[in-house]
């Protein structure tokens, strides 16, 4: 039998087909409190990076959390999370540390990301 390579654009576009047009909140990459954006990721989100929203609108780049340890109450709407931070990429304390501002701020995963500043 003979194999042909197919790009990784055609398969994703051929699993975007198969998804139904409202995906469950379990797919949908959203922001959310700390605890609403863990519960999403496998195992309590343990290993993911997660960043403060107000991070990049305040132009701070490459600061993340990477999560170590979770745990939730209210079906994922509340709970402790703890990690290590990463600020400017520079690891803060090589000691766990419980994440604050759970609640109080927006979270998504990944890095922060500087937006642009507008011209003046």
């Amino acid at each position: 039998m003979l194999w042909t390579p197919v790009r990784s654009s055609g398969i994703a576009q051929s699993i975007q087909k198969l998804l139904p047009n409202k995906l469950p909140p379990s797919l949908v990459p959203r922001t959310g409190n700390l605890y609403e954006v863990l519960s999403r990721s496998p195992g309590g989100g343990v290993g993911t990076k997660v960043h403060q929203i107000r991070w990049s609108e305040k132009q701070i780049g490459d600061s993340y959390w990477v999560v170590t340890r979770s745990r939730f109450k209210c079906e994922g709407k509340h709970g402790k999370a703890w990690g290590l931070l990463y600020w400017k990429n520079k690891l803060v304390s090589p000691r766990e540390e419980r994440i604050r501002g759970s609640l109080k701020y927006t979270w998504a995963e990944g890095r922060s990301v500087a937006k642009n500043a507008p011209n003046s």
